[in-house]
């Protein structure tokens, strides 16, 4: 016997019982999956978390065992670093070192041609000013000792009047004379005799040597109750002219008393010293000579 179904009529119920195990099996699995993805995820995180752990641990010991070198090495890295990019950003200044001003002072005088060094503390008066003057006695006492008239004050370098406190000290000073009108062998004269000589007989003049030039000396000395003046004169010929130099030296008071000393005059007349061995005579022109212009002019050279 065949049984035919009909599209409208129902499946038979025999059918249902398998639908309904396929649903059921299909959910079982899917749960199954779930909970054993969640497990994997659960087991990997618990991984990481480890992993993380063992990474970590050993940094203290790594620490710990660090030489003091290596971290200064370290520290200086950090801080060069740091510090580097602002040094270029603002390079430090260089501090301008003052000038230090020399110690020595030239004067040169082109009408004598004389030139000489003196220090810059001391003070200089040239021309109609450089008359010297001594402090303990009257100008009259350092006057020129030309043995003929014409002489011409060039300049005169007068120690400051402090320059010996607690001494006798009160004034000296080193100056430069020119007479045009003295001839060689009378510049080797002076007008006033010596009177180093204790008897008070005169004495002839000194040959000396200063620096590189050969002068005649002589010298002068006078003192009364209170005050005392010595003067050095120094003559040399050259540019077809007499230069004399002075070297001049006054004290006043009385030494012996008030706690005050005598000035030593050595020292005093070194530094005078100093300044006339640093003496140079310059070549002077002078006014054309006709013999030569009329050479030059007849063509005989």
């Amino acid at each position: 016997m065949t049984t035919t179904w009909k599209s409208g009529d129902k499946k038979p119920n025999n059918q249902a019982p398998n639908n309904t195990i396929s649903g059921t099996m299909l959910s079982s699995w899917s749960r199954q999956q779930k909970l054993a993805m969640i497990a994997g995820f659960a087991i990997l995180g618990l991984l990481l978390v480890v992993s993380a752990c063992s990474k970590q641990g050993p940094k203290p010991a790594l620490v710990g065992v660090s030489s003091p070198a290596s971290s200064s090495a370290t520290a200086a890295t950090a801080v060069t670093a740091a510090t580097t990019p602002t040094a270029a950003a603002s390079p430090a200044r260089v501090k301008k070192t003052p000038k230090k001003r020399p110690a020595n002072i030239t004067y040169s005088d082109t009408n004598s041609g004389v030139s000489f060094l003196y220090p810059r503390k001391f003070a200089l008066a040239s021309g109609d000013k450089a008359q010297p003057q001594l402090a303990a006695v009257s100008m009259n006492e350092a006057p020129m000792n030309f043995v003929q008239p014409g002489g011409v004050a060039v300049a005169t370098v007068a120690l400051p009047g402090d320059s010996y406190p607690g001494t006798d000290f009160a004034s000296a000073f080193f100056n430069v004379n020119v007479n045009r009108s003295v001839s060689e062998q009378e510049c080797s004269h002076f007008a006033f005799v010596d009177t180093r000589n204790a008897d008070g007989e005169p004495v002839d003049a000194e040959k000396v040597k200063i620096g590189s030039t050969d002068m005649e000396m002589t010298s002068d000395f006078s003192a009364n109750a209170i005050k005392q003046a010595e003067t050095q004169y120094y003559h040399s010929y050259e540019n077809g002219a007499c230069y004399e130099y002075v070297l001049g030296l006054g004290t006043e008071g009385f030494a012996t008393e008030g706690g005050i000393e005598h000035v030593n005059r050595d020292e005093v007349f070194a530094k005078l010293e100093k300044i006339l061995a640093s003496v140079k005579i310059n070549p002077v022109e002078t006014e054309c000579a006709e013999p030569a212009i009329t050479t030059i002019a007849a063509g005989k050279e």
